[in-house]
């Protein structure tokens, strides 16, 4: 169902609070401006009769109200607001985030998920107060507004990292959007470079010092790299070959990010991408709230614990493959050898090796039985030869793969809030030392949540 009504004077206490846990969860609009603001815009506060209240940016801007240039609408935490109202709306925002409409149309769109254009155009409407396609735009000009602010980006190249084919429909789009030109936004002087600089937000409470080691115990040399307060990796994405640092400013509640790639192109789908590893878009608060209701009998949830994810599904499940049965250590050891053997250097790093190049080896390098040498090969080619190999459903039907494997990948390579590993080693071993007695169940829709508090345990 959908969020209830803002509430008017719950809002007004929030927003004179200035809390950053309120941030994005509402907007505020000053109708004798014509701008709305997030919760924690540093300018004084308007009074009370002149605002209004929505519950997200895009419904502020279908009432005519522009993006305030102090606070940057743009770069708060994803709003809740349409989280749960709609699992076609759900899927297809993430579809839309990750470029569907940029690349495709909006009956490809709905093909996809199964639905007519019409009922996604309704949902749309219903829930948004607005059109798919509208709600694209919107979300590449918010998106173009930040880089505009951000980075040094020239502006033909900040229009096709926002996914726009001509700077003549960037401008327009833009103007319509937004009531601002790219150039009121620029603020400083353009360069050409591949090498871009971000700030990434989220709303707290978040404990980076459990997801920055959880990625340290397992890091891949020459793959990843990182420290107590930072997080980095090469990558892939439809071609485009880059990598990214994500350093955690603590007081700021944000990820300051810096990102080479080999083609500006991909930007905003690597971008969400990023927020998904660092899982910057949870809205913690309701997540500890309904494991505490659940759970307070059995153990103290820790504050902050997130969801540490894998660039891929593919490299999700090899890693998954490779974990069976041992220990970390093992795992990241083996991970290692198969990256050092098949991945393709870039500079001094290293990618995550492709289907391709593991479905063509023999692996006689790994030190591991025949049998999951294979599985990992069925995998390889499982990912060359379906359409949509990401299904993980599908992986049931490849030899060597259960159920413990396709949860793991898909609570890392997905995000998949409500995975429960029951079956893990470490799982185990966290009940059994405490005794616990409880229905995993309890924890629906955030079971992968209290996956890994248990995890924070051992």
């Amino acid at each position: 169902m959908l969020n209830p009504p803002l509430d008017d004077e719950i809002c007004q206490k929030a927003r004179m609070s200035r809390d950053p846990r309120f941030d994005g969860k509402f907007f505020t609009a000053v109708r004798t401006t014509g701008i709305y603001c997030r919760t924690i815009c540093p300018v004084f506060p308007p009074k009370e009769e002149n605002v209004s209240y929505f519950s997200t940016a895009i419904a502020a801007a279908t009432a005519g109200y522009r993006p305030c240039l102090r606070c940057r609408p743009d770069s708060a935490p994803g709003s809740p607001a349409w989280k749960g109202v709609s699992t076609t709306l759900e899927r297809a925002i993430k579809l839309i985030d990750e470029g569907a409409l940029q690349e495709g149309n909006l009956q490809a769109l709905s093909e996809r998920l199964g639905i007519s254009d019409r009922y996604l155009r309704d949902v749309f409407k219903k829930h948004l107060g607005t059109s798919p396609k509208t709600y694209a735009l919107y979300q590449q000009c918010l998106f173009a507004k930040q880089l505009l602010h951000q980075t040094k980006l020239p502006i033909t190249q900040v229009a096709l990292a926002s996914g726009f084919s001509s700077i003549r429909r960037f401008n327009d789009c833009f103007v319509s959007q937004l009531n601002l030109t790219p150039s009121q936004m620029r603020k400083s002087s353009a360069t050409q470079s591949n090498s871009l600089q971000l700030k990434l937000y989220y709303r707290p409470p978040y404990d980076s010092s459990f997801i920055l080691n959880f990625y340290s115990t397992r890091r891949i040399n020459k793959l990843e790299w990182g420290d107590q307060n930072s997080y980095g990796r090469t990558f892939e994405w439809l071609g485009t070959v880059g990598s990214f640092t994500a350093k955690h400013i603590r007081d700021k509640n944000r990820f300051d990010v810096s990102v080479e790639l080999s083609d500006v192109k991909q930007l905003k789908p690597i971008i969400n991408n990023i927020r998904r590893l660092l899982d910057l878009d949870v809205d913690m608060s309701l997540v500890e709230y309904d494991l505490q209701q659940n759970f307070k009998d059995q153990f103290p949830i820790k504050s902050g614990i997130r969801l540490p994810g894998i660039w891929s599904m593919f490299e999700a499940g090899i890693r998954a493959i490779l974990g069976q049965q041992i220990s970390v250590v093992a795992a990241r050891n083996l991970v290692t050898t198969l990256v050092e053997t098949l991945g393709q250097s870039i500079g001094e790093n290293t990618l995550f090796p492709t289907p391709k190049s593991i479905n063509e080896s023999d692996l006689s390098f790994l030190k591991i039985p025949n049998s999951r040498k294979q599985t990992l090969k069925n995998l390889a080619s499982h990912y060359l030869e379906h359409f949509n190999p990401n299904d993980a459903e599908q992986w049931l039907k490849l030899k060597g793969i259960g159920p413990w494997t396709i949860n793991y990948a898909k609570m890392r390579g997905l995000s998949d809030p409500d995975i429960f590993l029951g079956g893990d080693l470490g799982i185990k071993k966290a009940i059994g030392n405490a005794d616990y007695n409880f229905l995993p169940e309890q924890a629906s829709p955030w079971r992968s949540y209290l996956t890994f508090q248990l995890w924070s345990q051992l």
